[in-house]
């Protein structure tokens, strides 16, 4: 499991416009249930992602097609993970 941190690099380009092309690119990652979570920092610095993705490189390869990357108004760093404890909602995803 991965957890992804963005950070907002250039507050200007970060348009409602934008905004909205970055959820809408993410959408079929959720569809996949690749990406389990993600919403704004708060304050709003950026963001976090929540994503089960089988490699690095395969979340790379999403992230790096992301208008938000491509932009060059976010960057991002990956921390892999592995769940050993969730409520019981989220048990499914902890490795058997």
């Amino acid at each position: 499991m991965f957890l992804v941190n963005m950070n907002f690099v250039d507050m200007e380009q970060v348009t409602p416009e934008l905004v909205e092309q970055h959820r809408a690119y993410l959408a079929s990652e959720y569809e996949k249930n690749l990406l389990l979570f993600g919403g704004r920092k708060v304050p709003r610095t950026g963001g976090i992602l929540l994503s089960q993705h089988p490699t690095e490189r395969a979340l790379r390869a999403v992230l790096e097609a992301d208008p938000f990357i491509q932009s060059g108004a976010v960057e991002y760093n990956i921390t892999e993970f592995t769940p050993v404890m969730a409520s019981q909602s989220f048990s499914h995803i902890l490795p058997a």
